[in-house]
């Protein structure tokens, strides 16, 4: 198959273009910059700027380009996370729009739009968008995909929990404080804390290109969704550190502002669309997708 890949600088779209070369699929790059090999494209999402000529024959299109939302969410860098997301897809989806065959168009999202804390409620698919500021943005976010769905392009949300691998970065700044021995559970430790491992991710956006009846939101997260307590104790086994020092859940607002509720607000995902047509997880628990993480 011929993939065309946004975001391929970054963590998710490194390891998705690795995996999808080993397997013998095809993938062109989109690049902000001069190309400097045959399976890159140049395109300016920024300005709309995407020659549809650069999607011609392709199967399938995935954008997992985006800000790091993992930074003071100042005014200014508010409008850079959102203009990131809404920019490129609004892009990719004019272009695929324009297609006389059309591609499926897999955009990366997130758990963060069902709200700041959702407590006990199971989140599906069929959950409403919450408040918030990362809800406001997955609204306008995979809203922007909406020229290529009209166009007959079928399109799939990836609403993703945090995805663990050793090289990911959020881990990494996950996992360091336990590293330290210093590490603990986030606020009450009650909150359910939406997680997935990087190969199960991987194997995700290929279900979701390869199934023709998976279409819309597609939560991405542990079958069995896990507390931020249970996930502290099993980090904790697994790097056979202690997990005696937690962090208040004051002190995390004050430090991150709203950004600490996709860390001590608590949303029960559930990957219902990808159960439903017959996916299976390889690390369906924390133990075994820490295990992953880790190796």
């Amino acid at each position: 198959m011929k993939y065309v890949l946004a975001g391929s600088s970054g963590f998710l779209g490194k390891a998705l273009a690795r995996d999808l070369v080993a397997d013998g699929h095809q993938v062109t790059r989109l690049v902000r910059r001069e190309p400097s090999q045959p399976s890159e494209v140049r395109w300016d999402p920024a300005r709309g700027q995407l020659d549809p000529a650069a999607l011609e024959n392709a199967d399938v299109i995935v954008n997992v380009a985006g800000a790091n939302i993992g930074r003071p969410w100042t005014p200014a860098y508010r409008k850079v996370i959102r203009e990131s997301r809404v920019s490129t897809n609004a892009t990719l989806a004019a272009a695929a729009a324009q297609l006389e065959r059309r591609p499926v168009l897999i955009t990366q999202s997130g758990i963060g739009g069902y709200g700041k804390d959702c407590g006990d409620r199971i989140l599906t698919e069929e959950s409403e968008l919450g408040e918030g500021f990362l809800s406001d943005v997955v609204r306008v976010w995979e809203g922007a995909t909406e020229p290529a769905r009209e166009a007959g392009c079928r399109v799939v949300a990836l609403r993703t929990g945090v995805v663990l691998d050793r090289a990911a970065p959020a881990f990494q700044l996950l996992s360091l404080p336990f590293r330290l021995g210093f590490g603990g559970r986030l606020g009450s430790g009650k909150q359910y804390f939406p997680v997935v491992s990087l190969t199960d991710w991987l194997r995700a956006v290929r279900h979701s290109a390869e199934t023709g009846d998976l279409t819309g939101p597609v939560n991405v997260t542990l079958p069995e969704p896990v507390t931020n307590q249970d996930f502290t104790k099993a980090l904790g086994e697994a790097l056979h550190r202690p997990t005696l020092i937690p962090v208040p859940s004051f002190a995390l607002k004050t430090l991150l502002g709203e950004f600490a509720w996709e860390l001590i607000g608590s949303k029960r995902a559930l990957p219902t669309a990808l159960l439903s047509t017959s996916f299976t997880f390889t690390h369906p628990t924390a133990t075994t997708t820490l295990t992953s993480a880790l190796t």
